[in-house]
């Protein structure tokens, strides 16, 4: 036999095997026009696909998601503002306030998220900053929080009067998941008609939202819209399916509503959300003094593609019992131990887990010495939820 025919018999049985046993094709990544986009799953956090995502650029209204946040956070939104002369001058997108008016801060926020207006951008920043430069500091205050590292605002509206006012696709996408947290906002978010009640006339403002997302794409949930000469269309939208909520930002976009549904038909078509750890009692642990006792306070989900599935890996670490073989109800450690999840090796979760149900730092009779342990313990993990959170 040649060495000719040796290779195309090898070739016709490779072949043959990859027809009997197809191998798992890893999903193809949809392409966008954007210079810098991002999508973000909400509960985990975890970016499913990204293109310049860490890239600074400016931004435009999307800064509006910021201003909205720190308005409602501010509890005041059944407060009445005053606007002022220099809040109904700002230029460009327009409620059309007019000096003196009075409104509920609530109304400025739906006008702001759905109208797009510059004018109750400023408005909410003087109420609730006391000046926009007041503001501007809260916005970077909560920006340093929620862990956007390429950052910064020096306004509440995006408009291009400062060549500092930038984020990232990351940045944004960090956000709006800190945003979709809040009730509240979600609720704004998604509304697509909202009437404001004007003071000393006989009609009411209606604003309709600009995301037009909530009309094009039936999993849309909300989102906002961005757009200046130099920043070009910016876009923020959300959607949810089978209870997988998702976040989608691009920069500078000329086609951003067709960018916006493919990401997400792609990643609704390709992942599944996956419970990968269920609140309550660990059944897996089979250490007498822990069986039937350790917690887990919430469960863990994470987005996978099939494929993934076989990649994950999991350990439970404990803290070691004392010589008795079981804790007396004022040593228990807070927490107990830690659930930890891996894909492909990396670490995806490291969750806190409770001895019957102690989330709560309490003072017992172990002393001043034990309840620190204790704080020192809760808090490390605290750290770490945190930065998952956001």
């Amino acid at each position: 036999m040649t060495q000719t025919t040796k290779h195309l018999i090898y070739m016709v049985i490779c072949t043959l095997f990859l027809a009997f046993f197809p191998q798992e094709a890893k999903a193809v990544q949809p392409g966008v026009s954007a210079k810098a986009a991002i999508l973000m799953e909400q509960s985990s956090g975890r970016v499913l696909y990204g293109r310049n995502e860490n890239r600074p650029m400016r931004i435009a209204s999307i800064t509006k998601i910021m201003t909205a946040i720190l308005a409602i956070e501010s509890g005041k939104l059944k407060n009445t503002v005053t606007i002022t002369e220099h809040a109904a001058r700002t230029e460009g997108s327009s409620l059309y306030l007019k000096p003196g008016e009075k409104i509920p801060l609530e109304d400025l926020v739906y006008g702001l998220m759905l109208r797009s207006g510059n004018d109750s951008a400023v408005a909410i920043a003087e109420y609730v900053g006391g000046s926009l430069d007041g503001f501007s500091y809260l916005m970077n205050q909560k920006a340093e929080e929620i862990g956007m590292k390429h950052t910064r605002f020096r306004n509440p509206h995006g408009l291009d009067d400062h060549e500092d006012h930038y984020s990232t696709a990351y940045d944004m996408a960090l956000l709006t998941r800190y945003a979709m947290n809040n009730e509240t906002f979600k609720e704004i978010s998604s509304t697509k008609v909202y009437r404001s009640e004007q003071s000393g006339e006989k009609w009411d403002r209606v604003w309709r939202n600009k995301n037009k997302m909530l009309k094009l794409y039936k999993n849309a949930t909300g989102g906002k819209t961005g757009y200046t000469k130099r920043a070009k269309r910016t876009l923020v939208s959300t959607a949810e399916k089978d209870g997988m909520e998702l976040i989608a930002v691009t920069l500078d976009d000329p086609d951003d509503w067709e960018d916006h549904r493919n990401l997400f038909e792609w990643c609704f078509h390709n992942y599944t959300l996956k419970e990968l750890i269920k609140e309550g009692e660990i059944s897996s642990i089979k250490d007498k003094g822990y069986k039937g006792k350790v917690e887990a306070d919430r469960s863990f989900y994470y987005p996978l593609q099939k494929e993934e599935v076989s990649h994950i890996s999991s350990s439970i670490e404990l803290i070691k019992l004392p010589k008795s073989g079981e804790w007396k109800k004022e040593e228990v450690p807070i927490p107990v131990g830690r659930y930890l999840v891996d894909l492909n090796g990396q670490r995806i979760a490291d969750l806190p887990l409770y001895y019957e149900g102690k989330t709560l730092i309490k003072s017992g009779k172990g002393g001043i010495w034990t309840t620190f342990k204790n704080m020192l313990s809760q808090l490390f993990f605290i750290a770490k939820e945190r930065d998952r959170l956001w």
